[in-house]
């Protein structure tokens, strides 16, 4: 059994890619968080709110999809080991 892992490999850097540019994303978002909090302000603390709603957001996802891409990793890294000591002790024989 030799399995290609071109196509394996393509989803998980997709996955890798979605992680970082989230990431880019929360970068570019909390720019604009002043991290001062602001009480006397209501237009600078609705502001600060939905800032960190948007940053609440994008974490989850970014947390959730870094837990899918690690382990979609690690699953296919476990593949690949296999498969090439399978091959390497058929080879043997």
């Amino acid at each position: 059994m030799n399995i290609d892992f071109s196509p394996l490999v393509a989803v998980w850097a997709l996955l890798a890619l979605v992680v970082v540019l989230l990431g880019g994303y929360r970068k570019v978002v909390s720019v604009n968080d002043n991290e001062t909090l602001h009480l006397d302000d209501p237009t600078e603390s609705t502001h600060q709110l939905v800032i960190a709603k948007k940053l609440d957001g994008i974490d989850k996802w970014g947390k959730l999809v870094t837990a899918i891409a690690a382990v979609y990793g690690l699953i296919l890294a476990i593949a690949y080991t296999y498969q090439t000591w399978l091959q390497a002790t058929t080879l043997g024989v």
